[in-house]
């Protein structure tokens, strides 16, 4: 039962993990305009993601436009692109292979490690998938950070992180945990002897015959 509540909770961590990854991909504020100047207009904020920008007023009040070319954009954001859209469809693959290999589920009833192998699978599937957007977000993060402390920036230019890349790393990180437990999950192995074979029964001759 432990084993099992062990595998049920990796499965949950991984699977709420992937939920944040799709999220973060999909959300555009990746980075934020910057306010560390002194004469930054705050009356509108700029945000862009992996597929978007957007620009919000102070009303409220949001217009987005999708980037039109893919050539024009540059590689480390084409880069992330990759790995995030990786890291999804690996992490899809991931819920459907663990899925096979839980213990509550009917599948593989008959042979439990086959249904072992299966779940610490999905787990190395996952643990792929967490770390492709880790990476991801970590490399897009760098290159707002260096850009930001680049002297040759403008000021009105400068972005920060935004929350996209926040959500992204605390999703990669639960992917990654929940992979481990599932990895680390296997059953009981009861210990096996040889069978015993039974000693053939053999008439002792006593030299008397019995009637």
């Amino acid at each position: 039962m432990a084993n099992g509540g062990l595998q049920m909770l990796g499965f949950i961590l991984a699977f709420v993990g992937w939920i944040g990854i799709v999220v973060s991909t999909a959300m555009p504020q990746w980075k934020i305009s910057s306010y560390a100047g002194e004469n930054i207009v705050t009356a509108q904020a700029i945000y862009e993601g992996l597929w978007m920008s957007c620009v919000m007023q102070s009303t409220g009040q949001m217009q987005c436009k999708v980037y039109d070319s893919l050539l024009k954009l540059a590689a480390y954001l084409q880069a992330t692109r990759a790995l995030m859209i990786t890291s999804i469809l690996l992490g899809l693959i991931g819920c459907f292979v663990t899925m096979i290999g839980m213990k509550c589920m009917k599948c593989l009833e008959e042979d439990e490690v086959k249904k072992m192998r299966m779940a610490v699978l999905g787990g190395v599937i996952f643990l792929i998938s967490g770390f492709a957007a880790l990476v991801a977000t970590s490399w897009y993060g760098n290159r707002v950070a260096q850009a930001f402390f680049d002297p040759y920036t403008p000021i009105n230019t400068r972005f920060e992180f935004g929350q996209a890349l926040f959500i992204g790393w605390a999703a990669s990180a639960l992917t990654m945990l929940g992979s481990v437990f599932l990895c680390c999950w296997c059953p009981r192995r009861e210990t096996s002897y040889p069978p015993t074979r039974p000693y053939p029964t053999c008439a002792i001759s006593t030299g008397k015959d019995y009637v």
